[in-house]
């Protein structure tokens, strides 16, 4: 894809393997991405990016690590690159701010690599991909509308918002169980969602801020989207509506939200916790990676889901429902936790990457044999790369 560089050099090509790269390596989010591809079966992490600034350095000596889990060792002497045509990879994990993004990553999607984003800039855009591989493959399809449009030799896939991210996967099942018409949720972020630094101390600690600019907005819209119906030209939003709360609250990692919904169908209790229960998406289907056993985990204590205890649910990648019960208001209400930083940023979008390795995008790979040949026998809807 991209004209080899010196980073190649710092590691051994591991065989099969996909060579991957991250763009804003040095920061939280990209930290994350260095933790979730450690090791990683199928991809190998070959090229590391940051600012002008930064590039040129060892990783260890420009990155402040944010992580509780140690640096891996083997990125601690990797070389930063400038993020730019010619590096060594097929796939670039982004983990860039939205400024930034908004032009480098059509640049590099141009210049023929597979770029999957954390960043907002694209989400909206109609022939972006916003995926969650349980909750929407078939629109991982948008890409090559995408390519023909733009000319581009590669695309952007999009993963959503982190508290998106997990009421799009607690509303999924309800969705196609039940329908849904209105959906009301009060949101509790993580400071982590900030960033880092992220909020300083003075204002967070003894404290809630009620206010996360655009997050409203976010929330109310991109579900629609990924729960919308798949066509050529563009998705078509799902039919309800979303009102949404956001702030932020004094706790390290996991987003924890208040829900309430109104079913465009009745439902019983015990059917609802059945389809969250009984829901497997395609990545459980076929044993992807880092997909968690369970999208779902409907905890049974009164006080449960909370951040602490239930935000590394499924290695930070499933999302915990609980406290379900009738709504005065609407149908019923429920508590759900995720981990905004794993499944609703690096982790979601790695298991994006793993779906459409799967789909056959990348080719035959021998790494992804067995996978790739367990969704051919599903008889599921496969979209190919022509």
């Amino acid at each position: 894809m991209g004209e080899s560089s010196s980073v190649s050099e710092n590691l051994p090509r591991q065989a099969g393997k996909i060579r991957v790269g991250v763009l804003g390596a040095t920061g939280a989010v990209g930290q994350r991405f260095i933790q979730v591809l450690a090791n990683h079966p199928w991809f190998e992490l070959s090229v590391l990016a940051a600012s002008h600034r930064s590039a040129g350095k060892r990783f260890a000596d420009a990155c402040h690590w944010y992580l509780d889990e140690p640096m891996p060792a083997a990125v601690r002497t990797m070389t930063l690159e400038p993020g730019q045509p010619g590096m060594d990879c097929e796939i670039l994990f982004s983990a860039l701010p939205n400024n930034i993004a908004q032009d480098l990553e059509p640049t590099l999607a141009a210049a023929g690599y597979a770029v999957y984003s954390n960043a907002g800039s694209h989400r909206a855009e109609p022939d972006v991909p916003l995926l969650i591989p349980e909750v929407n493959p078939q629109h991982a399809a948008l890409i090559e509308t995408q390519r023909t449009r733009r000319g581009w030799r590669g695309f952007i896939v999009t993963n959503p918002n982190c508290t998106a991210t997990h009421l799009t996967c607690a509303l999924k099942p309800l969705h196609d169980a039940f329908g849904l018409r209105r959906v009301f949720v009060v949101s509790m972020q993580a400071v982590s969602g900030a960033g880092y630094p992220g909020v300083s101390a003075l204002d967070i600690t003894d404290n809630v801020i009620p206010y996360i600019g655009n997050e409203e907005d976010k929330v109310q819209t991109e579900p629609l989207k990924m729960l919308g119906l798949y066509a050529v030209d563009g998705i078509m939003p799902a039919n309800f509506r979303i009102s949404a709360h956001c702030n932020r609250v004094p706790t390290r990692d996991g987003h924890l939200e208040c829900v309430s919904v109104e079913l465009d169908r009745p439902a019983t209790e015990v059917e609802m916790v059945s389809a969250w229960e009984n829901f497997r998406g395609l990545p459980q289907q076929l044993g992807l990676p880092t997909a968690p056993a369970h999208f779902i985990e409907v905890r049974a204590e009164a006080d449960r889901p909370q951040p602490r205890r239930d935000r590394l649910a499924g290695n930070g990648m499933t999302t915990s429902v609980g406290r379900l019960r009738p709504c005065e208001l609407l149908s019923y209400k429920f508590v759900l936790l995720g981990h905004n930083t794993l499944r609703g940023a690096a982790g979601g979008s790695v298991l994006n990457a793993e779906l459409m390795v799967a789909q056959g995008y990348f080719g035959e790979r021998a790494i992804a044999a067995p996978v790739q040949a367990a969704l051919r026998a599903t008889q599921l809807p496969l979209w190919q790369h022509a």
